[in-house]
């Protein structure tokens, strides 16, 4: 079975040399008129420091309020692994996952984590959210980013 405008999913995986958004691929959410949560976690991410060179390693956590569209799960995993060869400080890495995600589905609200590892004896955990604005996923972001505590990541 395929469902029309996926590529990956059941084909041969082929994985980018370097950062891909192009891979990313939706599909239209059945429930529309529906609230809920869908999060993945990718436990496996890695980026490369842009000034060593030097791999780093995290676990990504995307939680988001779907609308019309949905980000397919295959092309999401080789889009997030497409980071492996890619230069990018911790903090760009999440910002530039959800700005990804926010163009290719417009979604009612999304958050990223990354849970990088420590390098130096410092660990950094950045985070972003949006929700859409003028409405009350507007306002959920502005509320969730002023309460986010990283000592309480809960997903």
């Amino acid at each position: 079975m395929t469902i029309e405008g996926l590529s990956h999913l059941g084909g041969k995986t082929e994985y980018k040399d370097d950062y891909a958004p192009e891979v990313l691929e939706a599909f239209e959410n059945k429930h529309q008129g529906n609230d809920y949560w869908v999060t993945f976690n990718c436990p496996e991410f890695t980026s490369l420091c842009p000034i060593t060179g030097q791999p780093d390693f995290a676990t990504i956590h995307i939680n988001y309020l779907p609308d019309v569209k949905m980000v397919e799960s295959k092309a999401l995993k080789l889009y997030l692994f497409s980071f492996r060869n890619h230069g990018a400080f911790h903090e760009d890495c999440v910002n530039i996952i959800m700005k990804d995600l926010i163009k290719l589905m417009d979604p009612r609200y999304i958050e990223v984590v990354g849970i990088f590892t420590p390098r130096g004896g410092i660990s950094i955990y950045p985070y972003c959210n949006y929700g859409r604005p003028g409405t009350k996923y507007g306002q959920m972001a502005a509320e969730r980013l002023l309460r986010h505590n990283p000592q309480q990541i809960q997903f």
